[in-house]
Formats: structure tokens, C-alpha cells, sequence
């Protein structure tokens, strides 16, 4: 395969793969009622805020973190959620064993 189309073929998987991610974006949901969000929901927050964050640049209906929640535990979960997103987990230790 040249060189051109794979990098083509690159471009738009990962404009297929964004697409994919920002399907996942946190938003209002009017058919849940006034239900508080909590350590779960924080939890989801948390992982998805890299991409809800991007979708928030252009849709001002899309907000990265639930105001209507239940306080700490949310708050927990949405602190968790993120280092969960932005940490190496196992492959961090795997990486220095293969040397």
C-alpha cells in the first residue's frame, strides 16, 4: 500500500473513531427527571470529560460536569473517572519490563 493511502486510511479512522467517541458525550436528559446524579454518574463523567469537553467547544448544550449532583460522592467519581482517562494503568509497568 503507498504511503498516501495510508495515510489517508489513518485520517479517516481516527475521524471515524472521534465520531465514535463523541457519540458518548454527556449531556441533559430531560426524560430522567430530577434525579441527582452520584459516584457513578460522576464516575462516567469523569471518563468521558476529554471528549465531552472538545463537543462543549461547539454545542452549548453539552456541559462537562453535572451541577445537579449529590455533592462529595460525585465529586469522587468524577475525580476518579478522570485519572482513569489520563493515567498509563498497567501498561506503565509492562512498558519498563519489556526493556
Amino acid at each position: 500500500m503507498p504511503a498516501r493511502a495510508r495515510r489517508w486510511t489513518a485520517v479517516l479512522a481516527l475521524a471515524g473513531v472521534a465520531v465514535v467517541l463523541a457519540a458518548c458525550a454527556a449531556g441533559p436528559n430531560p426524560a430522567a427527571g430530577p434525579d441527582e446524579a452520584g459516584f457513578w454518574w460522576g464516575l462516567w463523567h469523569g471518563l468521558i470529560l476529554p471528549i465531552t469537553f472538545v463537543v462543549s467547544l461547539f454545542n452549548d448544550d453539552v456541559s462537562i460536569y453535572e451541577v445537579a449532583n449529590n455533592g462529595n460522592w460525585y465529586d469522587l467519581g468524577f475525580c476518579v473517572g478522570l485519572s482513569m482517562f489520563f493515567s498509563a494503568g498497567p501498561a506503565a509497568g509492562m512498558a519498563g519490563r519489556r526493556r
